[in-house]
């Protein structure tokens, strides 16, 4: 294993105590599957929006200095999120398998408070080059939740900050938002009950647009993602490096890599979200029957490695940053049999094949949830080669 993947991978107890499977989980036969649901119609993704949304101010403060990096990957290597600062991929400062990127924050308003927020994907191509987010087709299957499923986005005109409707811990809370434009008004429209009563008393206008965003939230009223002080494993403690600064207006988070050459984060789950240390997000789950997700096999053992079970690193059916490819993972975990020979698998192909031949079973979400699944929300936020070797 090269010097950037080497570091201390989950152990197999720690796996299991994460993942609260019992030894026997294991030993399940794959369940046969059906064929996967049509994708619900979705908006046409490259109508333009109602109105395009201006980009909010970009964070002003200097980048914080990067730990000591191990050397780049051999390839090209392509930012995705146009708020990035930061980035390496492996370092001695750290035991975990993992990288480090720090994010520009933005804050916005929920019910009169400040949250904190990191932007990464967008449905409008429009919106997603002139943000600078990825461009995910996909996110239009948001049209087809039920009202009030997706979360909202109100983009205040001028310099206020935005409002979401729901943070962490609401009902049917997810960081997928849909975007709608609010003019006039003044400053206290703080809160979705504020912006709704200037509209009612004629003082401020609203219109809905097309755009779905997936803007996942680090800090908010009473909460925010965990800080993990030992750095040692995926999943432990939490995705952050540290508290996020709210003077820089940045956060550090783990980086992590999948195959075919995506570098990863980690934000929320609609499953097992309290064993990852996420929040909880459970409507996204929705978003599979509605043709919203990707695609993703995370390997529960064979070959070692920096993966979220302590194994090789996952596998997108598709690269990130192609129209057929989503921040919203249909979390799959792939076991080898007993009797196969376990090797490093690198496409999408090569799972099918290796799930075709017998060698391996395949479980919805993980082998205790199979057959229910569910859904990871893990943005891409950078493109670069796979250093991942055995």
């Amino acid at each position: 294993m090269s010097s950037k993947t080497s570091r201390m991978p989950l152990s197999r107890r720690r796996f299991l105590t994460l993942s609260a499977m019992g030894g026997s989980a294991f030993a399940l036969a794959a369940c046969g599957g059906g064929s996967e649901p049509e994708p619900t119609a979705a908006p046409d993704p490259t109508e333009e929006p109602t109105a395009v949304p201006e980009p909010t101010a970009e964070p002003t403060a200097e980048p914080t200095e990067a730990p000591a990096a191990a050397e780049e990957p051999a390839g090209e290597v392509k930012i995705m999120v146009g708020d990035v600062q930061e980035y390496v991929f492996g370092s001695d400062d750290w035991a975990g398998g993992f990288g480090s990127v720090t994010i520009g924050l933005h804050e916005a308003m929920y019910n009169g408070e400040s949250v904190y927020h990191i932007r990464t994907d967008a449905s409008d191509p429009t919106v997603a080059e002139e943000i600078g987010l990825v461009y995910v087709p996909l996110l239009n299957a948001a049209a087809g939740l039920d009202d009030g499923e997706a979360n909202t986005y109100y983009a205040l005109d001028g310099d206020r900050p935005a409002v979401f409707a729901k943070i962490p811990g609401d009902e049917n809370f997810t960081s997928l938002c849909k975007w709608v434009n609010v003019t006039g008004g003044d400053e206290s429209l703080n809160s979705v009950e504020a912006i709704m009563d200037a509209v009612d008393a004629g003082d401020a206008e609203m219109e809905e647009t097309n755009v779905f965003v997936n803007y996942p939230f680090i800090q908010w009223p009473g909460g925010g993602m965990s800080v993990d002080p030992d750095l040692n494993a995926t999943l432990e403690n939490g995705q952050l490096f540290a508290e996020p600064d709210l003077d820089a207006m940045t956060v550090t988070m783990k980086m992590h890599q999948c195959y075919p050459g995506s570098r990863y984060i980690v934000t929320d789950a609609g499953g097992m979200a309290g064993m990852m240390n996420l929040a909880e997000a459970s409507v996204t789950n929705k978003l599979h029957d509605l043709g919203g997700t990707d695609e993703i096999w995370v390997f529960g053992n064979g070959i070692p490695g920096p993966g979220a079970m302590g194994h090789q690193p996952a596998i997108f059916d598709n690269e990130a940053g192609q129209p057929a490819w989503s921040p919203f993972w249909d979390h799959r975990t792939i076991v080898w049999k007993d009797d196969a020979e376990p090797r490093v698998l690198t496409n999408s192909d090569e799972v099918r094949a290796a799930i075709e031949a017998g060698e391996v079973d395949e479980f919805m979400g993980v082998p205790d949830s199979h057959p229910n699944g569910f859904v990871v929300n893990c943005p891409a936020v950078i493109l670069a080669p796979n250093d991942f070797t055995a």
